[in-house]
């Protein structure tokens, strides 16, 4: 009899410890600002918009020196060669506007199709690692207030080794990288 005891009792504290939700966070923007397929992404954003803003100051060059042209000679020059003139500068500046909205809306797009694939990708880890852990929850450490470490299992660590981000690389070192190839590009 109390061996019946003794193996139900056992197998009650089996079943209590086996029905003890596991929950799990996670810093999915540490792992998508960090993955190397971002730098890739950043790169193609850059030099995007590098080639877009050479494009704007080329035509915003062409509208200077049509404006001093016409501040400079347009005194001396004819009702309708003036009223032309005018009317070149005003298209020159639609255009201008009109570019600076369509490149910021493609730019965007773009950003959107690079960025899906590693959202998804950083995704698919999360959950892959939450299934083989047996978390019933995973939370996103950026929308919570709070995460009690004893309670949650940190999954960022085991993520960023799925995601090849290598150990020594943090938010803080992204930061200063970036930091220093802006400054390198504005020398």
């Amino acid at each position: 009899m109390k061996k019946i005891l003794l193996i139900a009792a056992m197998a009650f504290a089996a079943t209590a410890a086996f029905a003890q939700p596991k929950f799990a966070h996670v810093n999915s923007t540490e792992l998508v600002q960090l993955c190397p397929e971002m730098d890739k992404a950043r790169e193609t954003m850059n030099a995007a918009s590098n080639e877009a803003q050479e494009t704007y100051n080329d035509m915003q060059a062409e509208f200077n020196s049509k404006l001093q042209t016409y501040q400079s000679k347009g005194s001396s020059w004819t009702d309708a060669i003036r009223e032309s003139k005018e009317k070149e500068l005003t298209e020159i500046q639609q255009r201008l506007q009109e570019f600076a909205q369509t490149v910021q809306m493609e730019l965007q797009q773009q950003q959107e199709q690079l960025m899906q694939p590693i959202y998804q990708k950083v995704n698919e880890i999360v959950q892959d690692l939450a299934k083989k852990g047996g978390y019933i929850y995973v939370f996103d450490v950026q929308s919570l207030v709070y995460v009690d470490p004893a309670q949650s299992f940190d999954l960022t660590p085991d993520a960023r080794k799925a995601l090849n981000i290598p150990a020594d690389r943090t938010l803080e070192s992204l930061a200063a990288e970036l930091q220093a190839q802006q400054a390198a590009a504005q020398q």
